[in-house]
């Protein structure tokens, strides 16, 4: 079967999932593609570039799939007679109608823009199939439309979100997880070490998570804190004051150079308590669970799902202000890890379950 992927955002979790699947799947899949940057124009004028390359092509296709980045009306517009009948796959990796945005966009202080969100609401509306990463992912994405279309003046169209809805299902994102145990290792016997493996964004809730930090060391308790994640031009400034006053915890501070040095940090861990806002699905999160480090999670987003809340209550808070509880109880009487069912994430595993869906999909 021949796969087309076509990606205007080629650039973190977004390569990595495409990477990944082509590497395990038995189909052909060919990607084409824009760099990972200005997003907001990638959303505009990337289906249009997109269109062009795809209009070169000369392969027979089989079945076109594409992230929530692609203005896919735009892009089917203008292939629509290559296109013909092959079925269009949309798989969202997140969404604009339900995703916060910067406090430092511009857009909010100007009241605008909505236009995003028309894009993912109508790229769902005319695709032939949407996959979302979780659960929550999906039912927050039709509960946003909903919203988004009370909105408008007239006219609401509120029978679309039945029909998007309808051919709307979940394909969990696949992780390469068994390679981080080439390097595992024991972990250390001394203070635990709480680990910090995120991206350094505002949707992370960082000030939850150091402040909470900050009190535990005030508090008397010990810890070691390793903080890795990728960094960007622009951060929250809570991490270069997290730098000082926690800088007698740290034995790590910054971006790791390679998997190897990320991977045994891993291992290390023994506590990741995560405070983000937003999380449609938790791939660091899932990665350092693989390496048997505790998570401490919200009771909300995908969370519950995902690191099933039923069997591992223990590990869950209600509210932010329980956050520093549950820190302070692990680091009194740690806890065991149970969460054998996070292999099913690996692409090993779950590589045939996405080969054998896009046949079905193809068969429809």
């Amino acid at each position: 079967m021949n796969i087309i992927y076509i990606e205007p955002y080629y650039s973190g979790s977004h390569k990595r999932w495409i990477d990944s699947y082509k590497k395990h799947s038995n189909h052909n899949i060919k990607i084409l593609h824009l760099p990972g940057n200005k997003w907001k124009w990638r959303m505009h004028g990337g289906a249009i570039t997109l269109a062009n390359q795809f209009l070169e092509l000369d392969e027979k296709v089989d079945l076109i799939l594409c992230s929530d980045f692609l203005n896919l009306p735009v892009f089917k517009s203008i292939c629509k007679t290559k296109i013909n009948n092959v079925p269009i796959v949309m798989y969202f990796h997140e969404n604009q109608l339900s995703y916060p945005w910067s406090p430092e966009d511009k857009d909010i202080v100007l009241k605008r823009d909505l236009h995003y969100h028309y894009i993912n609401y109508t790229s769902s509306l005319v695709s032939d199939f949407n996959l979302f990463n979780s659960n929550y992912h999906l039912k927050s994405y039709i509960d946003s439309i909903y919203k988004y279309l009370r909105k408008m003046p007239d006219f609401n169209n509120f029978e679309s979100v039945k029909e998007i809805s309808e051919k709307s299902s979940v394909l969990y994102i696949g992780c390469e997880l068994e390679k981080f145990n080439r390097y595992k290792i024991n972990k250390n016997k001394s203070k635990p070490l709480i680990l910090w493996n995120h991206r350094w964004e505002f949707d992370k809730n960082p000030e939850l998570f150091f402040q909470t930090l900050f009190k535990l060391k005030d508090k008397g308790y010990g810890f070691k804190l390793a903080i890795l994640g990728e960094k960007f031009k622009q951060y929250p400034d809570i991490f270069n004051k997290a730098k000082s006053y926690l800088s007698d915890n740290l034995v790590h501070f910054g971006y790791c150079d390679n998997f190897e040095e990320y991977a045994k940090w891993l291992w290390k861990a023994d506590l990741l308590p995560i405070s983000s806002n937003q999380d449609f699905f938790g791939i660091s999160i899932v990665e350092a669970v693989f390496c048997n480090t505790i998570p401490i999670l919200p009771e909300r987003l995908s969370y519950p799902e995902l690191f099933d809340i039923d069997n591992n209550p223990d590990i869950f808070y209600k509210k932010d202000n329980e956050l520093y509880q549950k820190i302070k109880n692990y680091l009194q009487n740690p806890l065991k890890s149970n969460f054998k069912h996070i292999g099913k994430f690996d692409w090993n595993s779950i590589s045939d379950d996405y080969d054998l869906l896009f046949e079905k999909l193809k068969a429809k």
